[in-house]
């Protein structure tokens, strides 16, 4: 009698082993909601990007992505970033001098160019889109062709 007792807790035992360690549960929700694989080419990007974003762009956007309230927009959870891929390269580029509605607050503070060519904006970008909670997928440099970088004014001479 006592053999069978300890059979039964060893079968219970693995049996609630196996359940709470993912055997035969399952997934979340979260889980089951499909994610958007990054091409390879992209995911070389990023480390460029995060360098980028890190010299460059946390001064302003700071290391959380939150911004300063009213003077720098967030690019956590950006209405205005995800809405338009192709434009925060642009931006990034050539920088912007537009109001902008970020998460319902305006922001008109200028941004300056960030980056000289296609590929930096876009690692950068693509940087930001996977990061500070943002699931915002990717673009390419396919998708950023029509973009025209244009030409940096030079400072004028000090006198």
């Amino acid at each position: 009698m006592k053999r069978i007792d300890i059979l039964l807790v060893a079968v219970f035992t693995t049996g609630m082993m196996l359940t709470s360690c993912g055997g035969g549960t399952q997934p979340a929700a979260e889980e089951k909601t499909a994610t958007v694989a990054i091409p390879a080419d992209i995911q070389a990007m990023m480390p460029k990007g995060e360098q980028i974003y890190k010299s460059k762009c946390v001064v302003c956007h700071q290391t959380t992505g939150m911004g300063i309230e009213n003077i720098f927009p967030p690019l956590a959870s950006s209405d205005y970033l995800l809405s338009d891929k192709v434009r925060a390269v642009a931006q990034t580029l050539n920088g912007s001098k537009i109001e902008m509605i970020v998460n319902g607050k305006k922001y008109t503070q200028e941004m300056t160019p960030q980056v000289e060519t296609k590929e930096d904006a876009v690692g950068v970008i693509n940087y930001v889109l996977n990061n500070f909670g943002n699931k915002g997928g990717y673009v390419t440099l396919d998708d950023v062709k029509i973009v025209e970088i244009k030409p940096r004014t030079a400072a004028p001479p000090v006198r």
